[in-house]
């Protein structure tokens, strides 16, 4: 028995070629709206002997079948069949084509949480993910107990971008069924951490000299310097150019953000200036290379930058303050907790909100004093010592070999430097 013919009437008959990168290859689709209802039909693939101007002309053919009152819903048995994309196939070309778009760091999210989506919604149809399908991968993942709420919640949130842009510009389903805070686990929000102390601040700086680690030499404590006294997001510090880097006029160009006022000039602390020159005097980078690469001259990871960077030096400070019988540095320190050191550092040597704003690329300064301006412990002299530590008066004598009863040149000559170029800078900085 034949399907029955669509009704005439109503508004004018529309449609769209869509192509998909998917497991058979690229494949040719038709999706249309006519008299209210949505339809979307799966046409085959270049091995099949598809081409965009084949599928073109089948939209058009069925366009205007449809404007005459003669177009009917295919019999089972032909080739012309309502197929709805599949959710992995649908996130790898939603994913191509907003990737001009995004950072490379944003980019590399999705695809990690495409890695843990894929098992459960890969081979689905878009139309055949129900909310209980998405109560049941969130409930699964958190037994699973490799991730954690709110990595959960990240990998929730890719699943309903995907099917926001099914829903909104591909009109291929209704409704956004992983949308809303209901789909979501609650999270706790996290005890925020930073360097409260300027024994902290040198020695996490100073255990970064000592990592055993095959990149740039020297790379490592700038880089931990840089998160310190610049306040940049890692993404930021890791997309930074050579080029950024104006040690002439102080400035460092922050041209890649996640928002507009992110991209800004933070003004180098004296002494980061001396770290940044005594770091660039030993590479010889070009202007476009990146200035924290790795030994091959890539793009660091965000993930090596955490892992083997920031969580090995708290580790070595934390070593070097025990000796000395000091307040050791909370082992959830992230470079995120060095941010807001920056922004704690800058209100306590004084500087106003909206400064400390514009140099961490907020738009609020009351926000930026919310979140960031955790004050140094005001202990007596400590605002004193941030700041002879800015100014880079006292630098050496709360280092690893020395202490505040020291000279400089006596505190660094304790022992044997691993770094002949740094310990010269240290020599230098004293005299």
């Amino acid at each position: 028995m034949a399907a029955p013919m669509v009704k005439t009437g109503g508004r004018k008959p529309t449609g769209q070629v869509v192509e998909i990168d998917g497991k058979r290859g690229r494949t040719f689709a038709i999706r249309f709206r006519s008299y209210g209802k949505r339809h979307y039909f799966t046409l085959g693939t270049v091995a099949e002997g598809w081409s965009r101007d084949r599928a073109q002309a089948e939209l058009d053919n069925v366009l205007a079948d449809i404007r005459r009152g003669i177009w009917r819903e295919p019999d089972p048995a032909s080739d012309l069949q309502p197929r709805m994309p599949m959710f992995g196939d649908y996130a790898d070309a939603w994913l191509a084509m907003r990737a001009p778009e995004l950072r490379e760091s944003t980019i590399e999210r999705n695809r990690y949480s495409l890695v843990h989506l894929r098992p459960t919604f890969g081979d689905m149809p878009l139309d055949a993910i129900t909310v209980a399908d998405v109560n049941a991968y969130r409930t699964a993942k958190l037994r699973e107990g490799k991730l954690g709420a709110d990595s959960i919640n990240k990998t929730l949130k890719l699943l309903a971008q995907v099917l926001d842009y099914a829903v909104e510009d591909d009109e291929l389903i209704e409704r956004n069924v992983a949308k809303g805070k209901r789909r979501r686990l609650k999270v706790d929000r996290p005890r925020r951490t930073w360097l409260d102390t300027a024994d902290q601040v040198v020695a996490l700086i100073d255990a970064a000299s000592d990592l055993n680690r095959r990149v740039r030499p020297g790379r490592d404590r700038a880089m931990i310097a840089t998160l310190v006294f610049s306040g940049l997001r890692i993404g930021e510090l890791l997309d930074l150019r050579r080029g950024d880097v104006d040690l002439a006029s102080g400035r460092i160009r922050v041209r890649s953000s996640k928002t507009d006022a992110g991209e800004r000039d933070v003004n180098l602390l004296p002494v980061l200036r001396d770290e940044l020159s005594a770091y660039l005097a030993r590479t010889d980078l070009a202007p476009d290379a990146y200035l924290f690469g790795t030994r091959t001259g890539a793009r660091e990871s965000e993930s090596n930058v955490r892992s083997r960077v920031v969580a090995e030096s708290v580790k070595g400070a934390n070593a070097i303050l025990a000796a000395d019988n000091r307040a050791q540095i909370n082992d959830r320190i992230t470079p995120h907790s060095l941010r807001r050191t920056f922004a704690s550092i800058l209100v306590s040597i004084g500087e106003d909100p909206v400064y400390v704003m514009g140099q961490l690329g907020h738009s609020d300064p009351a926000f930026t004093l919310r979140v960031y301006a955790q004050l140094m412990n005001d202990r007596s002299g400590e605002r004193d010592r941030i700041r002879a530590v800015v100014n880079g008066e006292e630098w050496a004598e709360m280092g690893r070999n020395g202490d505040s009863g020291r000279s400089a040149g006596e505190g660094r000559s304790a022992e044997k430097s691993r770094n002949p170029a740094l310990e010269k800078a240290w020599r230098e900085r004293a005299q």
